[in-house]
This record gives structure tokens, C-alpha cells and sequence, in this order.
């Protein structure tokens, strides 16, 4: 990249926000992703979308390459820039706007988005997705992944949320999708293309999200179970009851001890997975699903059953859901985290599936995620200065990939494609599929700028 393109550049965001100095194109040449790095050649800070649009017009005539990034959460490899631009959205963090008339918020990309779930609940409303990142992840990023989360199988993910978008275009133009309205059949959906584009198609700039009334009340619950194979059957059991819990989480024998090695809250080591429950709503309702769920577990021979006395307790039993990456990470130098998902009646056998694939080629794998919407996430825990290893990991996620999409499943619930799974969709959408992508991906960036390489 020539110096003078970088001092045009720096002159649209000032020379404080556009980063060349070798460490800080080193700190960007990482997102969470084992495996994969790069570096790009500038960074850019913008703070409005005047600035963001400018970037693209000048990037756009020079033909040079631009990747948004918010916190560098990704797991796809889909944040990653290899020399050319990087336009982080950590200065547009204003929560623009809470309208309780109309139960929406307004927010630029860089908010996190635990931020915004504690606005919006001081108010008593509630913004339901709440991926595992949530206390660092952007809300620019959750839309560009279609974010899900530990509420994904009562409330659904980002997609199911976002109203409106302010979208920078790859030439700079400035496009505006939906807004506040609650239905909005004029011409195409543009809305649900964008959402999940993987920062493709363009730069977030603003986004309007549904909120709905905060749930009155709560109950957590965890359930142990001395095989793997009954943990799989309660939760099928569960839904077929129709009972649709707010949160239905397993954590296998694997993840279970590194969890409690590392955050100790009392989890039990002599079973084979537990099932983390939150059922919530109105009291009466509750309490008659909380009753539910309790019998069908020790129906399916649960062994121990817990509900949480107070919101405590329950923060405990919820955080050894959340810390399980964290966790698990701590074992071995590169944790590869997956999310194979299939449909909830195939959790069994999927889980059999991951467990035959950890044994054939001889790797450690641990398993958690949300048992209750299908969306497992099988963790290989390796090295990657061991290649024989990487390569029987590889192995081993080849089996599940492609166990998944034999189930009607598909190769990523939340993570995105991005760098790390783009070998893995023709097989998932086919030719014809791929074609169709490639068509809108032309329309919208033809000189295909946006985060080059990702995706196909």
C-alpha cells in the first residue's frame, strides 16, 4: 500500500485513529481463530458514517481491500486482513436511541452488546440474543454473524431482532434498510441478506433492533446424568413435551472437569454430562415448566437435579455455561471451537457421532453449546506447533461436518464461514448455491473489495 494512499486515508479519520506502527497491525492480525493470521496495512478508527463512507469511495477507486472488524471475537477467520485496510468500529459505541413507544433501540456497531441488554433491562424491556461473547462482542459483528446464544431456541437469534440497518456500500453509498415499522413488504427483504453477509456485502453503521418486555420471572436449573446418551434424549423429551425453555445448554464429561477446574462452582465429576435449564415468563407458567422439565429429567434417570435457590445461585449454574470456552482453552496451546448443528431430534446422534470421531483419530474433544436448537460446539483441544495432530483434528471435524449435513444439518449455527469453513459449503449448498451467492456478492461489491476471501 502506497504512503500516500495511507495519508489520504488518515486525513478522512485524523492520524490518532489511523494505526500503522508494527505492533498495532500485529494486534490486528488476530481474531479468535487457532491457525490463521495476517496483517493488514492500515487501521482506520472512523466515528461516523460520513467517515466510513468516505474510506469506501477512496478504497473503492483505488481497488484496494477493506475489512470491518469490531472486537475480533470472530471464529471463522472472518475478521482477518491480509495488507490491505481495516475499519474498526470500536469509536461508534453510542447506544443512539432507546423508543419504548415503539420498543426499539438504536445503536452504532461498536456497542457491546452486554451494554445494551443492561440499558434496555434497567427499563424493564429485554433484548433476547446473547452469544457467549456477549461481554465483548459488538453489535456490528453479531449482525454481520447472525449471532445466536444461550436464549437462541426460546427467542431466536440476531436475524429475528434487527429492523433496520444504515449500511456503507463497498462503492460508499449510503443505503437504509426497514427502520421501526413492524411490517414492511416493499420490494425485496433486504434486511435478512445483510444480516449474516459476514461483512461481504457492506459496513454497519447504525442498526435498529426489536426489543420485547423483559420475562417477569425466572428459574435455573441443572440436571446430571450418568451417560451422554440419556442427557441427548431428555432434551429431545423436553421439546417434544412442548415446553421451549429459555436456555437448554449440555456440557459434557470433558468440558464439565475443565469448568470446574477453572471457575469451581461446584460442578459434579463422576457423571457424564448435565443439561444446564432456564425456564421464564409468567410465575404460574414457570413453576408448571420448571415441574416439567424436572420430571422428564429423572424420567430419562437423571441422577441429580438442582434448581437454584436464588439469582445467585443461578448466576453460578449459568456461568459455568458461559466460562466453558474459557475453560477449555486453558488445557492444551490452540483450541479449535466448531459449531456443527443439526436438527434437535439428531442431538443424539450427533453427539455419537463427535465422541466416534474423537476416538478414530485419537484427539480430545470436548462438547457444549445449545442441545435445545441443535447447535453443538465439538472443541478440539490441540497444538497447533504439532502438525500430526492438527491433521487428525482436521480429520476428525471432516467426519462431523459431514455426519451433520447427512442429518439435514449444516456446517456453522452462529460462527459464520468466513476463512475457516469456505471448503465446507459447496457441500452444504452445491453448485447452484454457490452460484446464487457469487450473483449477489457481484451486485453489491464488483470489484469485490469487502473482506476479500471470505465466505467462497
Amino acid at each position: 500500500m502506497q504512503q500516500s494512499f495511507i495519508k489520504e486515508l488518515q486525513t478522512i479519520v485524523g492520524d490518532r485513529y489511523a494505526l500503522t506502527d508494527r505492533e498495532s497491525l500485529a494486534v490486528y492480525g488476530y481474531d479468535s481463530t487457532p491457525e490463521l493470521e495476517s496483517r493488514p496495512g492500515v487501521v482506520l478508527l472512523p466515528g461516523t458514517t460520513e467517515e466510513v463512507a468516505r474510506i469506501m469511495r477512496l478504497c473503492h477507486e483505488a481497488g484496494v481491500c477493506v475489512t470491518p472488524r469490531g472486537s475480533g471475537t470472530n471464529l471463522s477467520g472472518g475478521s482477518l486482513s491480509a495488507g490491505g485496510v481495516v475499519v474498526q468500529t470500536s469509536r461508534m459505541n453510542a447506544i443512539v436511541e432507546v423508543d419504548e413507544e415503539n420498543l426499539t433501540a438504536t445503536v452504532e456497531p461498536g456497542v457491546i452488546t452486554s451494554a445494551l441488554h443492561r440499558e434496555v433491562e434497567g427499563r424493564g424491556l429485554f433484548y433476547p440474543p446473547d452469544p457467549g461473547s456477549m461481554n465483548i462482542s459488538t453489535m456490528g459483528g453479531n449482525v454481520a454473524e447472525n449471532s445466536g446464544g444461550l436464549r437462541g431456541l426460546k427467542y431466536g437469534v440476531t436475524a429475528d431482532y434487527v429492523m433496520g440497518l444504515t449500511t456503507v456500500l463497498a462503492d460508499g453509498e449510503v443505503l437504509r434498510t426497514g427502520g421501526k415499522v413492524v411490517k414492511d413488504v416493499a420490494g425485496y427483504s433486504l434486511n435478512p441478506l445483510l444480516v449474516s453477509s459476514e461483512g461481504t456485502l457492506g459496513f454497519f453503521t447504525s442498526i435498529t433492533v426489536k426489543l420485547i418486555p423483559k420475562p417477569r420471572t425466572k428459574t435455573t436449573m441443572l440436571a446430571h446424568f450418568p451417560e451422554l446418551h440419556q442427557a441427548a434424549l431428555a432434551v429431545s423429551a423436553i421439546i417434544a413435551a412442548k415446553v421451549i425453555p429459555a436456555t437448554l445448554e449440555f456440557l459434557d464429561k470433558v468440558t464439565i472437569k475443565c469448568v470446574e477446574d477453572y471457575a469451581h462452582v461446584g460442578l459434579p465429576l463422576d457423571v457424564e454430562a448435565v443439561l444446564l435449564i432456564e425456564v421464564d415468563g409468567h410465575p404460574a407458567v414457570v413453576a408448571e415448566e420448571a415441574a416439567a422439565v424436572e420430571a422428564i429429567c429423572k424420567r430419562h434417570r437423571c441422577s441429580f437435579f438442582q434448581t437454584a435457590r436464588d439469582a445467585e445461585e443461578a448466576l453460578k449454574l449459568a456461568t459455568a455455561r458461559r466460562t466453558a470456552l474459557s475453560a477449555l482453552a486453558r488445557v492444551k496451546p490452540t483450541t479449535i471451537l466448531e459449531d456443527a448443528t443439526v436438527p434437535r431430534s439428531c442431538v443424539a446422534p450427533m453427539l455419537t457421532v463427535i465422541q466416534e470421531a474423537a476416538r478414530k483419530y485419537n484427539v480430545t474433544i470436548g462438547t457444549f453449546g445449545h442441545a435445545g436448537d441443535g447447535n453443538l460446539h465439538p472443541t478440539c483441544l490441540t497444538d497447533e506447533r504439532d502438525q500430526d495432530e492438527i491433521a487428525r483434528a482436521h480429520a476428525a471435524f471432516d467426519e462431523i461436518f459431514d455426519a451433520a449435513i447427512a442429518m439435514g444439518g449444516t456446517i456453522t449455527g452462529e460462527h459464520g464461514v468466513g476463512l475457516a469453513k469456505k471448503r465446507y459449503l459447496p457441500r452444504l449448498v452445491g453448485e447452484s448455491g454457490i452460484r446464487v451467492m457469487r450473483g449477489i456478492k457481484n451486485a453489491f461489491d464488483p470489484k469485490g473489495i469487502l473482506n476479500p476471501g471470505k465466505v467462497f
